[in-house]
């Protein structure tokens, strides 16, 4: 039996699932986040093209993404300190000594 889904539209083509890439909005039908799009783009200078190519969907999934990107800067915004904080956790765990695990 397949599990249901609670697949969420945000806009036409982008999704969010609650346990699919921790909820975040997502290409439909993809695991390709569109923080992982946007970063590429916005903050690493490449090109839409060059994603398309480099992630294997189209021209239209890369401006999709970005156009939810930019029509949803406080919930992207969110997404990103959610992402930070789990990284620093990790990072806090990562360097804590072995016996600070079983305090």
């Amino acid at each position: 039996s397949r599990r249901k889904t609670n697949n969420r539209t945000v806009m036409d083509g982008i999704v969010r699932t609650d346990d699919v890439l921790g909820g975040d909005p997502r290409l439909a039908g993809r695991r390709i986040s569109v923080r992982q799009i946007s970063e590429l783009a916005v903050d690493g200078g490449v090109p839409p093209a060059e994603i398309a190519d480099q992630l294997e969907i189209s021209h239209a999934d890369v401006h999709r993404a970005l156009t939810s990107y930019y029509e949803h800067p406080a919930e992207m915004q969110a997404v990103r300190d959610r992402r930070r904080e789990a990284i620093e956790s990790l990072d806090t765990a990562a360097i804590s000594s072995p016996e600070s695990l079983t305090r």
